[in-house]
């Protein structure tokens, strides 16, 4: 089997001239993907909640690396990063996200996944459009399977909550939003693509901060038995980012069983991510509790 190294140098060319936002990119696959991409020569913008976090990961990467605060919990945060960025870009990577965390919700009154794995980067991506040039890459889940569109109550406010229901319900709006993307990219004769990607079962920081000491170690367990290197679940985010392969809505993600590990290729998505009827309604949802309308057309 080729190593990590060599699948890189053989599918991702020389990122000279790019650059490159990654949200979360302070630690786990973002932080992978992040001094991947900025080793092959892209300039990387590490989209950070805490500043500092990101000082030190981008210390500890090769290449043109700088810092910007991003919260996706707080669309006023969300709102001020065009402008603190200040130049085009041409790959986003929503890659930042929380899986699996008891109750909460974000500065604006959004449960936590929807706000922070949806909402956020829907917000963000339509903010920055303009200044995109290539891709914008959204990172979903396997669990996505598990998700179910309540459109009446995206914010589990009537139902009762459940943290895994949620997280899969983020992670599919995630896939919905790619696709959906992709779709209003090309009827608007843009050629930026959308892509959508998904990490397996990665080992990670996210395990341990679910909020719970028995899901987190159980969550590790699983991830060390099951899974793979955070090194591996970055190379399916890193093959639709910088793959000339990658197809516009395509998704990617681990190839072996379960699609859990293993090198990338073209992912499954349940048949609730393909229904174009719900994602319409999804979009319309998200600009309406965003207070963001994409441009109609570039």
């Amino acid at each position: 089997m080729a190593t990590t190294d060599s699948w890189i140098d053989e599918n991702i060319p020389g990122q000279d001239g790019r650059v490159v936002v990654v949200t979360g990119g302070n630690s786990g696959i973002g932080a992978v993907t992040a001094g991947a991409l900025a080793a092959r020569g892209a300039r990387v913008v590490l989209a950070c909640r805490d500043v500092s976090r990101g000082e030190a990961a981008a210390a500890g990467m090769t290449g043109d690396v700088r810092v910007l605060p991003l919260d996706l919990a707080d669309l006023a945060s969300v709102r001020a990063f065009p402008e603190r960025l200040g130049e085009p870009v041409h790959v986003l990577l929503n890659n930042a996200g929380v899986m699996a965390v008891p109750h909460s919700t974000t500065r604006d009154g959004f449960e936590l996944h929807l706000g922070t794995n949806f909402l956020g980067p829907f917000a963000l991506t339509g903010l920055l459009l303009p200044q995109i040039t290539e891709r914008v890459v959204t990172l979903s889940s396997v669990v996505h399977r598990r998700g179910r569109i309540d459109l009446d109550d995206l914010n589990w406010e009537h139902r009762r909550y459940a943290r895994w229901g949620a997280y899969a319900q983020s992670k599919l709006a995630d896939l919905m939003f790619a696709r959906e993307l992709q779709r209003r990219l090309a009827a608007a004769g843009s050629p930026v693509l959308s892509v959508a990607a998904h990490p397996g079962i990665a080992k990670t920081e996210l395990t341990s901060h679910t909020g719970s000491l028995v899901q987190g170690a159980v969550l590790s367990l699983s991830s060390r038995m099951a899974g793979h290197s955070a090194e591996m679940g970055a190379l399916p985010l890193l093959y639709a980012a910088a793959s000339p392969d990658a197809s516009p809505g395509g998704y990617y993600g681990p190839t072996g069983p379960g699609e859990v590990r293993g090198y990338p290729g073209l992912a499954a998505s349940s048949t609730a991510a393909q229904d174009k009827k719900v994602a319409a309604a999804l979009w319309a949802r998200a600009q309406e509790l965003t207070g963001v309308a994409y441009p109609s057309k570039r």
